[in-house]
């Protein structure tokens, strides 16, 4: 079964990985932010090996994102996401798992779940 897991961060300190530019990621002495990083590469290393991980991508700071809305025939492009909101997206995985246990446990084992949040959604097929 397939899952998004979208990690969620601060606009004010973007950057990737994310754990390395929030606030309290930069607090953490080097070893730490070094054991964190480490525990990416493990785990993105694991899934590739395992043939789990469909993607993971980063994505570009949200000042540089639009929002698309067609209204009666109509385009309009504001800027986006939802500049209010404390998190906002920051990268995905699609991972390829054999159980939803799988998927939450990959999810804890980003680093970003330890700062922020990562949220898991099971990919459905379009006839569903």
């Amino acid at each position: 079964m397939k899952y998004v897991l979208l990690i969620h961060s601060n606009p004010v300190t973007w950057g990737h990985p994310s754990f390395l530019y929030a606030e309290e990621g930069r607090k953490l002495p080097k070893s730490a932010r070094e054991a964190l990083t480490a525990q990416l590469e493990k785990l993105l290393t694991e899934l590739s090996e395992r043939g789990e991980l469909v993607a993971a991508e980063p994505l570009a700071a949200p000042r540089q994102t639009k929002v698309i809305r067609v209204r009666e025939g109509v385009r309009a492009t504001t800027d986006g996401p939802y500049s209010e909101a404390k998190e906002q997206l920051a990268g995905v995985f699609i991972v390829d798992v054999e159980s939803p246990e799988r998927a939450e446990e990959i999810a804890a084992r980003i680093p970003e779940a330890q700062f922020f949040a990562v949220e898991l959604r099971p990919i459905s097929a379009l006839d569903e």
